[in-house]
């Protein structure tokens, strides 16, 4: 097969990675791909989200499948316009995605089908939304409707906080057309969990779970980020539990997303939050592999992923099983300092080579590029060093042994992935 990845990030590096070494790959294209990704992919300068573009791309080059990485080129229809031209695409379509898209509309959902969430109220009225927040106290969550890169959430701990944070978002327009409404919903407390299950539109089929690090400092604090790091399976996530997560929020989302005639197809990433009695509430729905947990679950990934892949495209999943590696993995994000405000310019990263002949490890590129010097970071995330191990802590040991072989003064890590669970609420 001829396949084409979209996206340039750590996601899609892991996604490359794993699909590089299936039997039926003919050619492996990336847009616009990385650094690293260049090793396993042949990379092309076009923008994951030049929907255009790569519809051209893909018809030039016979593509036979699209796996799309990010979440703002499915929102933009992506796969709406390669379905369109016959050529199948992973993913799902612009009114799927809505599930990510729109808070509000993932948190209405919820309502209709009975799916357990935190209490919750849409507002684009700033005064209105403020009263909620009197009426309900503090903390509070403050979300805008919209994909907002990642800022769009704020947790406050406070009611000054939080009126600040629905100022930002209808009164100063802090998010543009995304906070244009905002969801304002009660505060869960718990433990944080990744889920992740592949859909066709009918069936649903549990893939693994994760703990992913949001804050950008050790002991979870600073500000939330993209993620630090993060460990696949979580310690949580029982047989039983996710049975329960299938049958209470997984199947749930994929029968109302089919009544309202948005069948979903695509990975469906699960944010819960796991209360102390036990019970999963949803935090929200991604409708993409989640960065950097992908990195972690690629690397214990035992099935060829394009059987998979086209399973959920072609609405076969009932016939296909997915095999996973015993043992635990764990990545840990290095990114430029000044992350997760503005970063400060780097040098060469060397001694990638040394770190990923540590037993056990591969290092995935997000933000880097080739330059006249090597390898230079290009973003805030720069690279994740992902380990598997016979046990969570050799795999951190793994990971951090080959971070420190890996010369870049420009970066830094957080040193406690995967020693203690992390706690706080999800960012965006």
């Amino acid at each position: 097969m001829r396949v084409l990845v979209v996206g340039g990030g750590g996601r899609e590096h892991a996604l490359c990675w794993a699909i590089a070494r299936s039997p039926l790959l003919t050619r492996l294209y990336c847009a616009p791909g990385n650094a690293g990704i260049a090793a396993v992919a042949e990379t092309v300068p076009i923008a994951a989200e030049d929907v255009e573009g790569l519809l051209s791309f893909a018809r030039g080059e016979g593509i036979e499948l699209v796996v799309v990485g990010p979440e703002a080129p499915l929102v933009a229809g992506l796969v709406d316009r390669l379905t369109a031209a016959g050529i199948k695409a992973f993913g799902p379509t612009a009114a799927a995605a809505a599930l990510e898209g729109s808070k509000g509309f993932m948190k209405d959902l919820c309502a209709r089908q009975g799916i357990p969430t935190a209490a919750y109220a849409r507002f684009s009225d700033p005064a209105a939304a403020k009263r909620w927040i009197r009426e309900n106290g503090a903390p509070v969550v403050v979300k805008a409707d919209g994909l907002a890169a990642g800022k769009g959430v704020t947790v406050a701990a406070t009611l000054h906080e939080a009126e600040t944070a629905v100022d930002a978002a209808l009164v100063d327009g802090r998010f543009g057309h995304a906070g244009a409404e905002v969801v304002v919903e009660e505060f869960l407390e718990g433990d944080e969990v990744s889920f992740f299950a592949l859909c066709d539109g009918t069936t649903a089929l549990p893939l693994a779970s994760a703990r992913d690090h949001k804050r950008v400092g050790d002991g979870d604090r600073g500000p939330n980020t993209g993620g630090m790091g993060a460990y696949s399976p979580a310690p949580q996530m029982t047989p039983t539990l996710q049975a329960r997560v299938m049958a209470e929020i997984v199947q749930p989302t994929l029968d109302g997303m089919a009544a309202l005639g948005r069948p979903y197809r695509g990975v469906l990433f699960a944010g819960l939050m796991i209360g102390p009695d036990g019970a999963p509430r949803l935090l929200e729905h991604n409708v993409r592999f989640g960065d950097p947990e992908c990195q972690a679950l690629m690397m214990r990934l035992a099935s060829d992923p394009l059987p998979l892949l086209l399973a959920a495209v072609d609405g076969r999943l009932s016939e296909v099983r997915v095999d996973w590696h015993p043992d635990p993995a764990l990545v840990v994000v290095m990114a430029a300092k000044g992350y997760p405000a503005a970063v400060e310019p780097s040098g060469p990263i060397r001694g990638l080579e040394a770190a990923a002949a540590v037993e056990g490890v591969t290092v995935f590129h997000a933000g880097t590029k080739r330059g006249e010097a090597g390898i230079m970071a290009s973003g805030g995330r720069v690279l994740g060093v992902a380990a598997r191990g016979d046990d969570l802590d050799q795999a951190r040991a793994r990971a951090y042994a080959a971070i420190d072989r890996i010369d870049w003064p420009g970066g830094f890590c957080r040193r406690d992935i995967g020693l203690r669970p992390p706690a706080g609420p999800s960012s965006d």
